[in-house]
């Protein structure tokens, strides 16, 4: 299979997987050839990657660290209650809320257990499910981000729950955003952005008096926006003043944000999300934690296609553990022709061959707003 941004699908293309919502419905069957309508639908509905068949690639085996047990389980749990949490009128102290961490601790299992047992670097998770909200999805998959990075980092066991409840409520606040303002298909106001901005203050008020809920996930909800040169928000803390698993988080979140499709932007793939964290590495966020996300996501996942340096145009079959940036690539178009019979290039033997820019225009992104 090849996996495609769905604004680079084309008519006549098939689906290589179903597509399904949040609830396990099926919405397109796999094989259901594309048509400019449904090509739109499925922008309009913020999907950001789909899989794609293709004869020639059906051999590439691309796996998900998530079952999908864990991703339904966890998805309509988040829905359910994110959504209490944001009635003005629920109080911590009711019997919902003492129950809340219990709720969340058994997803953040679910989904811990399913990361260990992923025994290869995480592609990309904006490709199976569509959710009614960004907000679920995101959190969901910052939560697989940061738990990956932290076993790579070597957290302890009461250490990796703790900072995975955190990192599945650290958006909790932005139930308290008007969906017009936490929606809005363009740029925001300044003051449309001091309203965001303030979720993280909001999750923390909301999550330090929930019974059961450690202050540490209170802290993460408050702290993930900040950045280790102060230019952070809602505190401006630097270095030490932040706490590690906020910055752990940090880079867990802009990654998943600039890889994940909006209405105001096209999602990056991986490589293009590391070097937005590159950049910003040793300012923004901490070195060593940039070094260790980079060896366990894939620059360049199972199934992508991407430009060669000798003009071919080509699919990743597979990863180099020790060369992540060097895959094994299958060139399926030369000089602007199928080719015949596609054939196998090892980048980690042929050095003088590189993976060249995407083809789509560069994207400048701001680290600070994330």
């Amino acid at each position: 299979m090849k996996i495609k941004r769905v604004q680079s699908l084309k008519p006549g293309e098939k689906l290589g997987q179903a597509l399904v919502d949040d609830e396990g419905k099926i919405l397109l069957q796999r094989g259901v050839e594309l048509t400019p309508v449904l090509i739109k639908r499925l922008m309009d509905k913020s999907f950001t990657y789909i899989y794609v068949d293709d004869p020639l690639t059906n051999d590439i085996e691309v796996k998900q660290p998530l079952r999908d047990e864990t991703r339904l389980q966890a998805v309509q749990t988040m829905k359910e209650e994110f959504s209490w949490i944001g009635r003005e009128e629920n109080l911590a102290g009711s019997f919902k809320g003492q129950n809340l961490s219990k709720t969340f601790s058994g997803i953040v299992d679910m989904v811990l257990s399913d990361v260990k047992s992923h025994d290869e670097a995480i592609g990309l998770l904006s490709d199976v499910l569509l959710y009614d909200s960004y907000v679920f999805t995101h959190s969901l998959q910052v939560t697989v981000y940061t738990l990956r990075l932290a076993l790579e980092l070597g957290f302890s066991e009461k250490a990796l729950r703790e900072i995975g409840l955190g990192a599945i409520l650290h958006d909790v606040g932005k139930m308290m955003i008007p969906e017009k303002v936490l929606n809005k298909p363009g740029k925001l106001t300044d003051e449309e952005f001091e309203l965001v901005k303030q979720h993280t203050s909001d999750g923390y008020y909301i999550l330090k008096d929930m019974p059961n809920v450690p202050i540490l996930a209170a802290h993460c909800a408050l702290q993930h926006h900040e950045r280790i040169d102060g230019s952070g928000y809602p505190e401006g803390r630097r270095g030490k003043d932040i706490h590690d698993y906020a910055k752990v988080m940090a880079v867990a979140d802009v990654f998943d944000a600039v890889t994940s499709h909006r209405v105001y932007r096209k999602a990056m793939l991986p490589h293009e999300g590391l070097e937005i964290l590159y950049k910003g590495a040793g300012t923004l966020f901490d070195n060593e934690i940039v070094a260790a996300f980079q060896k366990v996501i894939a620059l360049y996942p199972n199934g992508v296609s991407v430009n060669v340096s000798n003009g071919s145009k080509a699919v990743v079959v597979r990863k180099n553990r020790n060369l992540p940036w060097r895959p094994v690539i299958r060139v399926v178009e030369q000089e602007g022709e199928a080719v015949f019979e596609p054939y196998d290039i090892d980048l980690s033997v042929r050095m003088d061959i590189t993976i060249a820019n995407d083809e789509d225009d560069e994207q400048e992104m701001d680290v600070y707003h994330f």
